[in-house]
């Protein structure tokens, strides 16, 4: 009898959203939830590239989502406000190596990047948001800030990083530069448009990993 094969479940939207190595977890995760979104996958690898991807991209036939993901920002849109900075975030497993970068929209030069040993997208995004604004601030600048993420935007808005992160040892660090962050946003106003990148038309944000 051939050896089962082993898949990897994604759990974008659930309980907990994560990678889970077995269906009695991924069940776990988004039994009783409302909306839940989840999807296997063959191989680690590719469940930890479409995690930090938007579910939608991965809900229709393999081939159409491959060309959604695939499909370049176009210079030409009216719609983009190219003098903007954008930032995104990269996480290797949620938790796992994390890391989040801001670069010039236009140009895609890269203005700013953090690595940590441990972290969660949401707290990449949120950092990248507000070290973008500290930035911008010192270059005494008011251009925008384009993010991918909904739940960072909102988390800036209340000035606060609602993250269920454990803090240990392997965080604290983080968790300094996430109490930095909360408090400069609270010392601090600016005028920057926060502003929603449109990866439905648009294709990937310029400040994304390439992973996906």
């Amino acid at each position: 009898m051939a050896k089962k094969k082993k898949k990897y479940y994604v759990v974008w939207q659930g309980h907990e959203p994560g990678i889970y190595d077995n269906w009695t977890e991924c069940q776990r995760q988004i039994k009783n939830y409302p909306d839940a979104r989840y999807k296997a996958f063959s191989s680690l690898a590719a469940a930890e590239e479409a995690y930090g991807d938007d579910y939608r991209s991965h809900m229709g036939s393999s081939k159409a989502a491959a060309k959604k993901r695939q499909r370049p920002t176009d210079p030409n849109s009216a719609d983009i406000k190219w003098k903007s900075i954008a930032v995104d975030a990269a996480c290797s497993g949620n938790p796992g190596k994390m890391e989040y970068q801001g670069v010039d929209t236009a140009t895609g030069q890269q203005l700013f990047h953090q690595a940590f040993e441990l972290g969660t997208n949401n707290i990449g995004e949120f950092l990248g948001i507000v070290h973008g604004l500290a930035f911008l601030q010192q270059q005494k600048s008011n251009l925008p800030i384009y993010t991918d993420s909904k739940i960072a935007m909102k988390w800036v808005k209340d000035k606060k990083c609602r993250t269920k992160l454990k803090r240990t040892k392997r965080t604290e660090y983080l968790y300094q530069l996430i109490a930095r962050a909360e408090t400069w946003l609270k010392n601090n106003t600016f005028d920057n448009p926060l502003l929603k990148w449109d990866t439905e038309n648009w294709g990937e944000i310029p400040a994304d990993f390439g992973r996906k």
